[in-house]
């Protein structure tokens, strides 16, 4: 199969506002775009745009509702997408595994979070939690009340709206590991929206540079604060000069990085973050500021993984 991008279908109201996420994302990188439906013992087909995904051998209440829940987000997202090419398909696997290997030949996969009452953000499932612990691929968290229009500045009179530019990406980066993966997504994403790219990067004072009560040096302080945003000017140089058209803004800001993500997407189009890949087969496999992203964010979050 050509690479696409995928989103994780069940028929929820967040795996929904995921797969139409991920027809955007497929008209903004010009690949197809194909949604998946994992069920343990219902195989399936793969099937054109807004095509049934008619299921090899007999039939039961289950294929049946797999069939309907592919059918029918199909034909939404094709009456909304008209020029995207799309293609459906069951799986006989467990969700987890299912995706893991549909991840494998995505460009993206996608998948749904709900979000929490009253409060902006995600309320991870399990099946998302591992499928972006273990991916070795960009994985996207899309809450279900996502709309096109949340990536979107207002319009002049303060409205939703879609045709006015995107929102910032905000990319979380450690500068003492770098990765180019995780910066390549990055400044390719906020290409193609030709958005700014604002970049946040946390640092802390050494406990031994404290002064005697507890108080800090001002001037050490400082030093400090000017040699964080060096490092990060630093890191972010030879990928300004590869896009030259993306509109940088760098933050180095003290504390864990975290919160001051989490703070930036409520005005963001897209928070991406990275995952160190770990081969013990123990632990959650996400770090501290990942974790807080993607429990707190307002805006769809991005999972890099990287070595």
């Amino acid at each position: 199969m050509p690479r696409s991008v995928t989103a994780g279908l069940d028929g929820t109201r967040e795996s929904l506002a995921a797969a139409d996420w991920a027809a955007r994302e497929a008209r903004l990188r010009d690949l197809p775009l194909h949604l998946v439906h994992a069920s343990k013992g219902q195989p399936y087909a793969h099937a054109p745009r807004g095509a049934d995904a008619r299921p090899r051998g007999t039939t039961d209440s289950g294929r049946n509702r797999a069939t309907r829940v592919l059918h029918q987000a199909a034909t939404v997202l094709s009456g909304r997408h008209t020029d995207l090419h799309m293609s459906t398909s069951g799986v006989a696997q467990q969700p987890v595994p299912a995706l893991l290997e549909a991840a494998e030949s995505a460009e993206v996969l996608v998948l749904g979070s709900r979000g929490l009452s009253g409060v902006g953000g995600f309320l991870v499932g399990s099946v998302a939690l591992a499928v972006v612990a273990r991916a070795q691929g960009p994985v996207v968290l899309v809450r279900a009340s996502e709309r096109a229009e949340d990536e979107h500045l207002p319009d002049p009179a303060g409205h939703p709206c879609t045709h006015t530019p995107y929102r910032d990406v905000v990319l979380g980066l450690n500068v003492e590991h770098p990765d180019d993966t995780v910066l390549k997504y990055a400044f390719d994403a906020a290409e193609r929206r030709a958005a700014n790219l604002r970049v946040v990067h946390g640092w802390t004072l050494p406990r031994h540079y404290n002064g005697y009560g507890g108080s800090l040096d001002p001037e050490l302080n400082d030093e400090l604060a000017a040699q964080a945003r060096r490092r990060l000017a630093d890191a972010l140089r030879p990928w300004r000069e590869k896009f030259p058209g993306v509109d940088v803004h760098e933050q180095a800001v003290i504390g864990g990085a975290g919160s001051h993500l989490v703070d930036a997407s409520h005005h963001a189009a897209l928070v991406v973050v990275g995952r160190r890949n770990r081969h013990t087969p123990i632990g959650s496999h996400i770090g501290p500021v990942t974790q807080a992203v993607l429990h707190h964010a307002c805006a769809p979050v991005a999972v890099i993984p990287h070595d």
